[in-house]
């Protein structure tokens, strides 16, 4: 059958669901198998949701989702109609994202009622993911990300008798959550904010041996954050670190933090331009990182808007 035909075998499933969940409703239905006639709608809903996704109307199959969530809860099956609204999301993702949002956030109420935090948290993060990248509603990410990486927190603290293993996955989640709000909130000028999420990984990190490599990295973006807001905030900050993590010194980067500080005492933006292309001949810079340095540039007397070449 082509895609036109499920279509049609679609909606025709819908409106028998419908007369369903309308039989369901009558007194005498209600005395006897009520519940059937919802189980049945449910099913019918559910295989029209699927029937709409092959025929790639994804608005349809998120409607027909919902549907099928919402008989699920009236039929207390909390698991089910969980399941059924996060379907529901991600077939509105590729029609209408503020409808996938309000899908998520419906199964999310219900698995935080169950008690199941790291599910809650998974979605907490599509809907971040969503706001990145559809919305561009970065205050909304941020604040999505800040919730997902609560409850990883909270259930590796929870279930810590687990092991180790269970907690470095629990803390692992939480950190790329709190990573991906530092690194806004540092684009959105709220630098301290930013600079207590990077410590915090970074001493979360340093002491792990599977982890402890990327702790560097932490500490000199924590930095660099210090040195757009004061120089000498970025001079501390940095002896502080490498009294924390002696392994930080030998790094390419702490290494370039000290020509640039210097280069920025003595306001030469050659020799701060020097420093960067220095180090991005080796490690290419990113977005984020030539972003932050290009502000701390600016800073130099008479930098003006320049760039980093």
């Amino acid at each position: 059958m082509d895609s036109a035909g499920k279509e049609r075998e679609a909606v025709q499933l819908m409106a028998e669901a419908e007369k369903r969940v309308k039989g369901s409703h009558s007194f005498l239905r209600g005395l006897f198998g009520g519940n059937t006639r919802v189980e049945e709608a449910c099913e019918m809903y559910t295989r029209a949701a699927n029937m709409f996704k092959i025929a790639k109307n994804w608005s349809a199959a998120g409607n027909a989702f919902c549907q099928a969530a919402k008989l699920h809860m009236q039929l207390q099956s909390k698991h089910d109609s969980a399941t059924s609204f996060v379907d529901a999301g991600n077939a509105y993702k590729k029609a209408d994202p503020q409808e996938a949002i309000n899908c998520l956030n419906a199964a999310i109420d219900i698995y935080t009622d169950m008690g199941r935090f790291t599910i809650a948290a998974k979605h907490h993060i599509t809907i971040a993911e969503i706001y990145e990248a559809e919305l561009v509603d970065i205050e909304k990410a941020i604040a999505h990300y800040e919730q997902a990486a609560d409850y990883y927190k909270g259930e590796e603290s929870n279930r810590q008798d687990l092991g180790p293993d269970f907690w470095d996955v629990g803390c692992s989640s939480a950190n790329k959550c709190l990573l991906k709000v530092a690194a806004y909130a540092a684009q959105l000028e709220q630098y301290q904010k930013a600079i207590e999420i990077y410590e915090q990984v970074g001493t979360n990190t340093m002491d792990n041996p599977l982890l402890k490599y990327s702790a560097k990295e932490y500490f000199f973006k924590a930095a660099l954050c210090h040195f757009i807001v004061d120089e000498l905030n970025a001079k501390l900050a940095l002896e502080k670190y490498e009294e924390m993590f002696p392994a930080f010194t030998d790094s390419r980067e702490c290494k370039l933090l000290k020509k640039l500080l210097e280069a920025h005492e003595e306001q030469n933006s050659e020799a701060y331009t020097e420093a960067v292309k220095e180090f991005d001949s080796i490690s290419r810079l990113d977005q984020w990182l030539t972003t932050m340095l290009l502000r701390i540039k600016k800073t130099i007397q008479g930098e003006g808007d320049g760039d980093l070449k």
